[in-house]
């Protein structure tokens, strides 16, 4: 059988490498059960990886070099919003390219479908429900300096105002800090009984284990978008109190996609394989989307891939997913860290 090669684009290295082995191996698991059903347009699926934990030109320059030598006919993969800015020009409309995780949306480049979520149906839900039910309106946002927590705190703006409260303060911290003390001390002094934590793998990590040793979760709940189990696993179980998460997968999520993949996943890869999780999952969804949208097209073709793409219908672990505009409609859940585990709370 002839090989169809997708660069797997998904981080090895710095805050976000946290996600890289989940990543990889959910990849595997979605190219694995296309392999056994006849693979892609009749050819096998194999990845190139791509370390996109690395500055997002040097990603791009490698992805560029892969399809121009006709080494993949794909891009796909969890990486932050930078390195998907670097590499989506760069494509040039040659080859699909399928981006996986939350974003802070407004992407609109005809060759990107995005399986990830957006903050409308993420923070704008969770938000009000913090207001609602716990009844937290003044927030401290607390995020990485680059894309994703810039344009994801100008909406949260909004959100918060809607549910007649406001964010009262902002604080950006480099990419890969590992020292909060000063963002600790804002916090403290502040008016925010919410934060907002818009940071990237081992910098939420380390936020939350100072964040706990303050003292500071005696009096602030923290919702992060982006926080999964493993995140929780490095955090502690003595500092995930008061923390919350919002996202399309979490493994408990007890339906019956999630735990279908949950038992494919660890009979394929054992008992200690990474923790399965959003993020994770994310790369298995974009394997995914490639399949149906490749498969249901009969070509490569960019042209008709996106003739099919429009109000394209599949099941996965997610449950019923639907594509408007080049994005995956999508349910989104609410979950709450108990130790080192989220428990699911509602449907946002």
């Amino acid at each position: 059988m002839d090989t169809l090669a997708v660069a797997l684009v998904i981080p090895l290295r710095g805050p976000a490498g946290i996600f890289g082995p989940s990543c990889e191996l959910c990849a595997r698991l979605a190219a694995d059960e296309i392999n056994a059903r006849s693979g892609l347009l009749g050819r096998e699926l194999v990845f190139r990886v791509v370390d996109g934990g690395r500055p997002p030109r040097e990603v791009a320059d490698e992805v560029d070099r892969l399809i121009t030598a006709g080494e993949v006919q794909a891009v796909t993969g969890w990486h932050i919003s930078a390195v998907r800015q670097a590499v989506a020009p760069r494509i040039a409309g040659r080859v699909p390219y399928l981006y996986t995780p939350l974003y802070e949306g407004g992407e609109h480049t005809p060759w990107v479908f995005l399986t990830g979520e957006t903050p409308g149906r993420q923070l704008r839900p969770a938000l009000r429900w913090m207001a609602e039910e716990l009844g937290v309106r003044r927030w401290t946002v607390v995020g990485d300096d680059y894309v994703w927590p810039r344009e994801s705190a100008r909406a949260a703006r909004r959100y918060v105002r809607q549910a007649r409260g406001q964010i009262v303060d902002e604080v950006y911290v480099r990419l890969g800090t590992e020292d909060f003390g000063a963002a600790l001390t804002r916090i403290a002094q502040g008016r925010g009984e919410g934060v907002l934590m818009l940071l990237v793998g081992q910098d939420a990590v380390a936020f939350n284990r100072a964040f706990a040793a303050a003292g500071l979760d005696r009096d602030h709940v923290r919702f992060s978008p982006l926080m999964d189990e493993n995140m929780l696993m490095a955090t502690g179980a003595a500092s995930t109190r008061g923390l919350y998460s919002a996202a399309g997968f979490f493994e408990g999520l007890g339906t019956a996609g999630s735990l279908d993949l949950g038992g494919r996943y660890h009979a394929r890869f054992g008992p200690d394989a990474p923790v399965l999780n959003s993020m994770g999952e994310s790369c298995f969804e974009g394997v995914l989307l490639l399949g149906e949208l490749l498969n249901r097209a009969g070509e490569l073709d960019l042209r008709s891939i996106g003739r099919i793409a429009e109000g394209l219908v599949y099941e996965g672990p997610r449950g019923t997913m639907r594509m408007r505009g080049r994005h995956l409609e999508q349910a989104v859940f609410l979950a709450e860290a108990e130790g080192m585990d989220f428990r699911v709370l509602q449907q946002l």
